[in-house]
C-alpha cells in the first residue's frame, strides 16, 4: 500500500535516519519504536505526506487512503460534538456527486475499448466502493457507537466541543479519523488521553480493522494487543521485524549479544593489526605489510551497539522514617462543585505498605480525590492522614515547580545523597537526558522533560507514601521499566492514577474504581480487576459513563437505590440481556461488515464489475447491517435507560 525507499533525513550534520526501506502491506500492524527523539514522530509524518525527506521516495499505491492522528493537533470549538464528528462524513457527499458525473460520463461514451474508458471504469468501480463501504450504511450509527466507545455518552452529543478539555477533543479527532476508515490508519501516541476502557475498546477495532495500522505508543499492553510487526527506529537505520512487541524484545536482546561479540572481535582485530604497524613501522623488510595493514585499517566499518536497555539499572528510593500503620483514611468524604457531585461517601483505608490504583473514566474524581489527600482543595467528610507520614506527590504541574535557572544535572545534584551521586549520568540516561541534554537548562525543556526531570527528583526524596497521577505520560518503555522496579521495591505506601496496564500489572494488589459519584475498592491486580467487570457487568458496579467533569450529575441519595431483593435481581436481569443483545449486534455488525468488505474487494476487479449477483449479495448484507444497527440503537437506548434508573 506503501512503499518507502532509501529515505533520509537530515536536521543537522548528523542523518537522523538514512537508507531506510521497507514496504507497508494491507492488513499490517505496525509498532514503530524507539528511544525518544529516534525518529518515530517524523517517520509518522513523512508517511502521511506532511514532511518531506531529505532524499528517498514515499509512495503510495494509486487510491489508497491515509488517516494521520499526530500527539498535538490545533483543534476547532465552533460545533456540537457530534456535529463535528459528522464532519468526518462530509466527503461522501462529493464522493456521491462524483460518481454522478462519472456516470453520466459513462452513459454519454462510446469508445468502449479505448484505454482511457477502462480507467474510468476503474476508477468508479473504486470510488463507489469506498462510498458504499462509507455512506452506504446507517452512519450516524456508526458515529454514535464510536463516540460511545471512545469514553463519550448521548447527553455529550449536544455539548458544544468547547466544553470538553483538550484531551476529550483529540478524542473527537481520534472517532473522526476512524469513522473515516482510511486504508492505512497512523496513530501517534493515540493512548495517552484514553481511559483504560476506551483503550480495550480501541485495541478491538483495530484488530477488527481491515486497513493497515502504524502505530507510535509507550503503552505496551496496547501495541502487544494490536501488532503483529515491529520497526525499530535505531542508531539511523530500521530494523523490521515480523513479530509483536513482546517477542521484538527477546530478539532485540539477541541482536544486541551478536552486537557486543561482533564488537569485540573487531577491536581484537584493531589491536593486533595496530601492534603489527607499531612493531614493525621502520623495518623496511616488512613496509609493504605495514603499508597493506594501515589500508586494513582505514577500510574497517565500525560495528554500531544498540544503546543498553536502561531497565538494567537499579534505582531505589533513600530509606524514609516509618509511617503509621494507616496513611490514609477516608470516612463519608465528598466533594462537590455547585450542584455537581464528582463523589459521595468515600470510605477507604490503606493501609501502611499497600500498593493500590486509582482507575476509572476521566472525569470521575481521581485526581481529585488525591488533591483532597494532599489537603490542596477543600472537601466535606473526614480525611486523616496518618502519624509520620511523608508524601511525596507526583502530578502534572509538579514539573512547573523546578527551579529554571537550573541544569537538568544540577537540579538532580542537589537532591540526591550518598552513593547514589555517582549514578547521577546513568539515572538521567535511564530517563532520557543522556549526553549533552544533562547539562540544559530548565526553562528550554518542554512539559513533558519538565515532568521526566521532576520524576527523577521525586525518586531521590526520602517518602513514605507516594502519591503519582498518571506518572507514565511522558516515559519511554524502557524509563517506566525502571520506575516500575523502583516502585516494586519501595517499602512505603503508593497511590498511582494510571490508564497504563502494563505498568499497573505486577505493581498494584489493590484498586480502586471512580465512577458514578462513587470509590469502590476492589482487590486483586489490574488484571484481576479487568476480569472482573467483564464478569460482573458494569451494570452490578453502578458506574457512571459520563466522561467529562463538567458534566452534572444526581447525588445518588439512599432512599433511591431502595429496592427490593427480587426487583434488584429481575432488573439486573434484564439489564444483563441487554448487554448481552448489544455485545451480539456488535459482534454481527462486525461480521458483516468484513463480509462488505470482502465482496466490495471482489466487486472491484474486472470480472467482478460485471457479475450483478456480487452486486446483489452485497445490498443484501447492507440491508441486515442497517436492521442489526437499529436493534443495537434500539438496545442500547433501553439499556442507557435503565441503568439512569
Amino acid at each position: 500500500m506503501i512503499s518507502i525507499e532509501r529515505l533520509k533525513v537530515e536536521f543537522g550534520a548528523t542523518p537522523l535516519f538514512e537508507d531506510v526501506s521497507f514496504v507497508i502491506n494491507k492488513k499490517d500492524r505496525i509498532a514503530l519504536v524507539g528511544k525518544n527523539g529516534a525518529g518515530k514522530s517524523t517517520m509518522l509524518k513523512i508517511l502521511a505526506g506532511l514532511q518531506n525527506p531529505t532524499d528517498g521516495t514515499v509512495a503510495v499505491q494509486r487510491g489508497v487512503t491515509v488517516g494521520y492522528l499526530p500527539q498535538v493537533m490545533v483543534l476547532s470549538d465552533t460545533r456540537t460534538v457530534m456535529e463535528e464528528a459528522e464532519t468526518a462524513f462530509s466527503h461522501i457527499f462529493e464522493m456521491q456527486q462524483s460518481l454522478e458525473r462519472m456516470n453520466r460520463e459513462l452513459a454519454e461514451r462510446t469508445d468502449y475499448d479505448s484505454e482511457s474508458y477502462h480507467q474510468l471504469i476503474d476508477r468508479f468501480t473504486h470510488e463507489n466502493e469506498r462510498f458504499l463501504m462509507l455512506g452506504g450504511t446507517n452512519y450516524k450509527g456508526s458515529i454514535e457507537r464510536t463516540l460511545m466507545g471512545l469514553g463519550f455518552v448521548r447527553s455529550d452529543f449536544d455539548r458544544p466541543t468547547s466544553e470538553f478539555s483538550g484531551g476529550w477533543r483529540m478524542r473527537i479527532e481520534l472517532a473522526k479519523i476512524l469513522l473515516r476508515r482510511p486504508d492505512v490508519l497512523l496513530l501517534d501516541e493515540p493512548t495517552n488521553h484514553l481511559d483504560i476502557e476506551s483503550i480495550q475498546w480501541l485495541e478491538n477495532f483495530l484488530k477488527t480493522s481491515t486497513g493497515a495500522v502504524v502505530l507510535v505508543s509507550h503503552d505496551r499492553a496496547f501495541i502487544n494487543n494490536v501488532t503483529n510487526r515491529t520497526i525499530e527506529i535505531s542508531c539511523g537505520r530500521i530494523y523490521d521485524y515480523k513479530v509483536p512487541y513482546d517477542e521484538y524484545v527477546v530478539l532485540r536482546k539477541e541482536r544486541r549479544e551478536q552486537q557486543l561479540r561482533a564488537y569485540e572481535n573487531q577491536q581484537k582485530e584493531i589491536k593486533e593489526t595496530e601492534d603489527f604497524i607499531e612493531r614493525f613501522r621502520y623495518k623496511a623488510t616488512k613496509a609493504v605489510q605495514v603499508q597493506s595493514r594501515i589500508k586494513q585499517l582505514e577500510k574497517i566499518v565500525p560495528v554500531e551497539i544498540d544503546e543498553e536497555d536502561n531497565s538494567a539499572l537499579h534505582l531505589k528510593f533513600p530509606p524514609a522514617v516509618r509511617s503509621g500503620d494507616y496513611p490514609v483514611i477516608c470516612e463519608d468524604v465528598k466533594k462537590a462543585y455547585g450542584n455537581h457531585v464528582v463523589f459521595h461517601d468515600v470510605n477507604l483505608t490503606i493501609h501502611r505498605g499497600d500498593k493500590v490504583a486509582f482507575v476509572g473514566k476521566n472525569g470521575e474524581g481521581k485526581s481529585t480525590l488525591v488533591k483532597c489527600i494532599m489537603g490542596e482543595i477543600p472537601y466535606e467528610g473526614n480525611l486523616k492522614i496518618g502519624y509520620n507520614v511523608q508524601i511525596g506527590y507526583f502530578a502534572q504541574n509538579q514539573a512547573q515547580l523546578l527551579d529554571e535557572n537550573l541544569t537538568v544535572f544540577d537540579t538532580i545534584d542537589r537532591v540526591a545523597k550518598g552513593d547514589v551521586r555517582l549514578k547521577i549520568r546513568d539515572i538521567l540516561g535511564a530517563f532520557m537526558f543522556g549526553g549533552e541534554a544533562s547539562d540544559k537548562k530548565v526553562k528550554v525543556l518542554s512539559g513533558g522533560e519538565r515532568s521526566r526531570l521532576a520524576m527523577i527528583r521525586l525518586l531521590l526524596e526520602p517518602v513514605n507514601l507516594l502519591i503519582l497521577d498518571e506518572p507514565t505520560n511522558h516515559l519511554d518503555m524502557r524509563s517506566k521499566d525502571v520506575l516500575k522496579e523502583a516502585i516494586k521495591e519501595f517499602d512505603g505506601t503508593v497511590i498511582v492514577v494510571s490508564h497504563d496496564r502494563d505498568f499497573l500489572d505486577g505493581l498494584v494488589s489493590k484498586v480502586y474504581e471512580f465512577g458514578g459519584g462513587e470509590v469502590r475498592e476492589h482487590l486483586g491486580g489490574i488484571y484481576d480487576f479487568l476480569q472482573k467487570k467483564k464478569i460482573e457487568n458494569l451494570d452490578e458496579l453502578q458506574l457512571s459513563k459520563s466522561p467529562a467533569a463538567v458534566e452534572e450529575k444526581k447525588e445518588i441519595l439512599p432512599t433511591e437505590s431502595k429496592l427490593s431483593y427480587e426487583e434488584r435481581k429481575e432488573q439486573n436481569k434484564k439489564v444483563r440481556k441487554l448487554e448481552k443483545l448489544v455485545a451480539d449486534c456488535e459482534k454481527r455488525i462486525e461480521k458483516l461488515e468484513a463480509q462488505v468488505a470482502e465482496l466490495e474487494t471482489r466487486m472491484s476487479t474486472p470480472e467482478g464489475a460485471s457479475d450483478v449477483k456480487l452486486y446483489e449479495e452485497h445490498q443484501r448484507i447492507k440491508k441486515q447491517i442497517a436492521e442489526a444497527e437499529e436493534e443495537w440503537e434500539n438496545a442500547s437506548l433501553e439499556l442507557e435507560g435503565m441503568e439512569r434508573n
